[in-house]
């Protein structure tokens, strides 16, 4: 069995935990690693027995604490090497031996998992969501999406699990204090992904056999938890879709969220 949880998501940091009953991963590491250690700590999990941290990209919500955590671990990290490229800070403080490089659209072995990474539309070196293959079972990460196309699609599909990006409402963003530039960075097609995009999406993957999913890197300024929620829950009535086919939660900002058992 596979069991995911979001140990911190949000425009503030983000870590993700996947593991099989002999392999352990994190997802980034953007909390300091005092926080992250101790959200694996009340989870029961002994951070010693991290088998690897897979790098979506260089953006600090993303790698604040991977540095740190994983040298105090000693555990493998993956990123590619654009992405490594970009955050020298961090390289400089991982041995070279737990630097590992993967390329996109290659498949990869850590313990149980295959893990396939995919290109992803955000303003950053080169970032990428995952797909995570055990057994036959697959489970995707997919956030920091300016947009979604058909070619990410087509990575998603078939997926039992998928934490998707429900960063902001636009009508939110129009009137927040943000300036007019941080705005179009976000709305724009290599920015985040709105709620009712993320409604969307989810209610064309359901035709492939989704069943669980979480929204994730959802912003402080700009989205509230119950309004993803709503948003996500009324695009799937728009498509005839029954909502209570499908879990669907909201990953918390400053904690781990609940197990979600695949």
């Amino acid at each position: 069995m596979l069991k995911f949880c979001s140990l911190y998501s949000g425009s503030s940091g983000n870590s993700l935990f996947v593991e099989t009953p002999t392999t352990k991963l994190l997802i980034d590491a953007g909390e300091s690693s005092k926080k992250i250690e101790n959200a694996l700590t009340n989870l029961n999990i002994d951070a010693n027995n991290i088998d690897g941290i897979l790098v979506t990209h260089e953006h600090i919500d993303h790698i604040k604490g991977l540095g740190t955590f994983a040298k105090k671990f000693n555990i493998p990290v993956y990123a590619n090497k654009e992405t490594w490229d970009a955050m020298p800070e961090i390289t400089q403080k991982i041995e070279p031996s737990c630097q590992h490089n993967f390329i996109p659209y290659e498949k990869f072995d850590i313990g149980d998992f295959k893990i396939l990474p995919f290109q992803i539309p955000h303003d950053a070196a080169n970032p990428c969501g995952f797909n995570l293959f055990y057994g036959n079972q697959k489970i995707s990460i997919a956030t920091d999406l300016g947009h979604m196309d058909t070619k990410l699609i087509k990575y998603l599909e078939e997926s039992e699990f998928v934490l998707l990006e429900a960063n902001y409402d636009p009508n939110i963003l129009k009137c927040s204090k943000y300036p007019y530039t941080l705005k179009q960075r976000i709305a724009g097609p290599n920015g985040h992904l709105s709620n009712e995009m993320a409604g969307k999406t989810i209610s064309y993957l359901l035709k492939s056999g989704l069943s669980k999913v979480m929204l994730g890197h959802l912003s402080r300024e700009n989205n509230f938890p119950e309004l993803a929620y709503q948003t996500v829950v009324d695009e799937l009535c728009n498509n005839n879709f029954d909502e209570n086919k499908i879990s669907i939660s909201v990953a918390n900002r400053h904690m781990p969220s609940n197990i979600v058992n695949i």
